[in-house]
């Protein structure tokens, strides 16, 4: 490995450490109470080392929410082979929850934990979640043109099936499944969401 190579994987290495050291405190603290310092004193680093790889929490915010929907939009993307738009749309909301399950930590941050309104950064940086809606908005007007939901407008149709989706991902991210005392989390997820895919098969 040659030296130019050798900074290069030291400057990744610390900046996925400064990455994770954030996600942590920004789930235990939220955004607002969440600092550059206590970020650095995660890794037992100085804050001017963050300074070196972020301008400020919210860069390393808006980068923890990319990677999220970076990962999450490789997921959907698999089901690009799937002909039918239909079943595409009901694997669609198995992947989002699988996915909700599987990286908890992401799903607090791109979803449920909430930034301040005066960062001017958030436009640009939630860029990559307006792609996963314009994913699904393509799926949608793709099911209508075979025949599915042609009553309904593509919109509203969309934002509620996302809605439902997520509603049933921040349940269990927010530990609110408890109040479901004969049913594990798992059952809930999978059977609740069965449950509303059997609605969406008599639409």
């Amino acid at each position: 490995m040659s030296i130019i190579e050798r900074k290069h994987k030291e400057k990744q290495d610390m900046r996925k450490r400064i990455l994770d050291a954030a996600r942590k405190i920004f789930l235990e603290k939220g955004y607002e109470n969440t600092s550059m310092r206590n970020i650095a004193s995660e890794i037992n680093y100085s804050p001017g080392t963050i300074y070196f790889h972020f301008k400020d929490k919210s860069e390393i915010f808006h980068e923890l929410h990319k990677e999220g929907f970076r990962l999450l939009l490789v997921q959907l993307r698999i089901l690009d082979s799937v002909a039918d738009p239909f079943e595409r749309l009901k694997a669609v909301g198995r992947i989002f929850i699988k996915f909700a399950q599987d990286n908890k930590d992401y799903y607090n941050l791109m979803f449920l934990v909430e930034e301040s309104s005066s960062d001017t950064s958030a436009e640009g940086g939630f860029q990559i979640a307006k792609e996963a809606i314009n994913h699904l908005l393509e799926l949608v007007k793709e099911c209508q043109k075979a025949g599915k939901f042609q009553n309904m407008d593509t919109e509203y149709f969309a934002f509620m099936l996302l809605s439902s989706i997520h509603g049933i991902c921040a349940l269990f991210c927010k530990d609110r499944t408890v109040s479901f005392e004969n049913k594990t989390d798992e059952d809930l997820m999978t059977n609740g969401y069965n449950c509303f895919v059997s609605l969406l098969e008599k639409g």
